[in-house]
């Protein structure tokens, strides 16, 4: 894909405060933007730093109230365009990413919408339920990246695009598992904890025994079916869903280490070094251009 030289009206001071939002909050998708061109980057980490926004609402308030009260702050902001005029860092930021390559505002509110769910402690119902979850908070910021690294335009990928972010997102959250017990919220679907004889009180106690890793060896399956989904859609698909795509390079590895946390998923975390996060995300990139 070929650059284009950076607006020269783009404030500097800002940019650093949403790209170091996103280096803190969301790793995977702040080293992802470093493989993507120069000029796209700074909407890239808009697009990303208003995820992050979004999903620490909860962290940030002490009650569900509150967190309404601030997913309808964002609500306003981009349902009236008082993104550009808000004098928030993000919401500039976004607002210059809409007007600059025309992205559609629905996807945005999904992501609010599916947020919401983040501010209680209700249990995900089924597996559509939390497959519904990831496509909204995930496969949205997918599609959002390729129409940036499209210059404006729809670049296709559907079907990659929708895989991909659920392998994303669910694995992410089988890797957040020990911190979300921890605030006492369930991502794990009822109906299939429910096949496995899984309680809600078991898993909040953190009991590790066959109903849970049953649980959770069924939801890895599903991860890696999305994500084998994901791959058999991606060669062929135009560039700039590619490069949006190159966080799920990181779900293979994940689930590898997911698989050798199950033991113990509350002690032993499922991560990969910065070394190989680094070369998994250089490696997709490549193949890629």
């Amino acid at each position: 894909m070929a650059e284009e030289p950076a607006p020269a009206n783009r404030d500097a001071a800002s940019e650093d405060v949403v790209a170091e939002l996103v280096r803190k909050a969301d790793r995977d998708r702040y080293l992802a933007t470093l493989f993507a061109p120069d000029a796209h980057r700074p909407a890239l980490l808009a697009l990303y730093a208003f995820s992050a926004e979004i999903s620490r609402v909860r962290d940030v308030v002490s009650e569900p109230l509150p967190g309404e009260m601030r997913l309808q702050f964002w609500r306003d902001l981009i349902e009236g365009d008082g993104l550009a005029s808000s004098g928030h860092p993000v919401a500039q930021a976004l607002g210059a990413a809409i007007a600059r390559y025309a992205l559609p505002r629905k996807p945005l509110l999904d992501v609010i919408e599916a947020r919401t769910f983040d501010l209680y402690d209700d249990a995900m119902p089924s597996v559509g339920d939390l497959e519904g979850y990831c496509g909204e908070t995930s496969s949205a910021l997918i599609r959002l990246a390729s129409i940036i690294l499209a210059e404006g335009r729809d670049p296709g990928g559907a079907d990659a695009v929708g895989h991909g972010g659920v392998a994303y997102a669910l694995t992410g959250i089988l890797r957040a598992l020990p911190w979300a017990t921890g605030r006492g919220q369930v991502f794990l679907p009822v109906d299939v904890m429910n096949r496995h004889g899984l309680s809600r009180g078991a898993l909040l106690a953190r009991q590790v025994d066959e109903p849970l890793r049953a649980v959770l060896a069924e939801l890895r399956v599903m991860a890696r079916r999305h994500l084998e989904a994901a791959r058999a859609a991606l060669p062929g698909a135009n560039p700039a869903v590619q490069i949006a795509m190159l966080p799920v390079a990181l779900v293979d590895p994940y689930l590898a280490a997911l698989e050798r946390a199950a033991a113990d998923p509350f002690r032993t975390a499922a991560d990969i070094s910065p070394l190989r996060r680094m070369w998994t995300l250089w490696r997709a990139s490549r193949q890629a251009r």
